[in-house]
């Protein structure tokens, strides 16, 4: 049966995705931000079609904890969900930190391109951050949030990757609170996964912190400590007998 209603919605993003992008392409002329609100129309989709198809439901923990003002999000990242959840979901537009290559994927690629997020030339070298900084400061001048996976990619259920410390950098060299988020999507959307399983995601929002004061690195200690120690607290079971020490060097 999972493997039907994996498939059954799989369909549903392919056959949603193509006139979604023609769309998104008609509306370049607008300004963003009916660009934006026009395009994040896919991944609510996307999030609904997963409730009533697969049966993944979602609560979200801690959304007062969201400031008013500019904010820097830092989350675990299990699966592709919480990539569709965060621009459905988040009050403010979001700018996801890419490699620039995503933007020549058809339909999918023309989309974020519309959305003036920020991308990165990995070839620079270096001065891929120095592409962030800019980029960074004038979108959080906008009014907007950026969001970043510190552990660079997805991980596994139980486990945790190195934490890297660029959004921290971020944070101490514009001045903006971080936002630590723990999800634990991978029980119901393993990554890398064709099958998908019903169940409950869970979204926990940590307090803002202030950078005034730290260091890039003992900044992210900061955020790793609380997104960990909220993993812990959402699937204990995933990580039985394991300090957060120990899931990192089984990542």
């Amino acid at each position: 049966m999972m493997a039907v209603r994996s498939a059954l919605y799989l369909a549903f993003q392919v056959l949603t995705v193509i006139p979604y992008a023609l769309l998104c392409l008609l509306c370049a002329p607008l300004p963003l931000h009916w660009r934006y609100r026009i395009t994040v129309g896919w991944p609510a989709l996307c999030v609904w079609g997963a409730r009533v198809i697969l049966g993944i439901r979602w609560q979200v923990r801690g959304a007062e904890n969201l400031p008013d003002g500019p904010a820097i999000l830092l989350s675990k990242h299990q699966s592709t969900w919480e990539t569709l959840f965060y621009p459905s979901f988040m009050p403010r537009e979001l700018c996801f930190v890419f490699k620039r290559e995503l933007l020549y994927l058809p339909f999918f690629g023309w989309g974020i391109a519309l959305l003036d997020m920020i991308h990165i030339d990995r070839r620079r070298g270096t001065d891929a951050f120095e592409q962030v900084v800019r980029q960074g400061a004038d979108k959080l001048a906008q009014g907007r949030w950026i969001i970043m996976f510190p552990e660079g990619t997805r991980t596994p259920v139980g486990g945790q990757g190195r934490y890297k410390s660029g959004g921290s950098r971020l944070a101490v060299r514009t001045g903006t609170p971080v936002v630590p988020i723990a999800v634990d999507s991978g029980r119901c959307w393993p990554r890398k996964a064709f099958l998908k399983k019903p169940g409950l995601i869970t979204v926990s929002i940590g307090p803002p912190i202030d950078p005034e004061g730290l260091e890039p690195d003992p900044l992210m200690r900061r955020v790793e400590s609380w997104i960990e120690q909220e993993m812990r607290n959402l699937h204990p079971e995933a990580y039985t007998a394991q300090t957060p020490q120990d899931a990192s060097q089984t990542a």
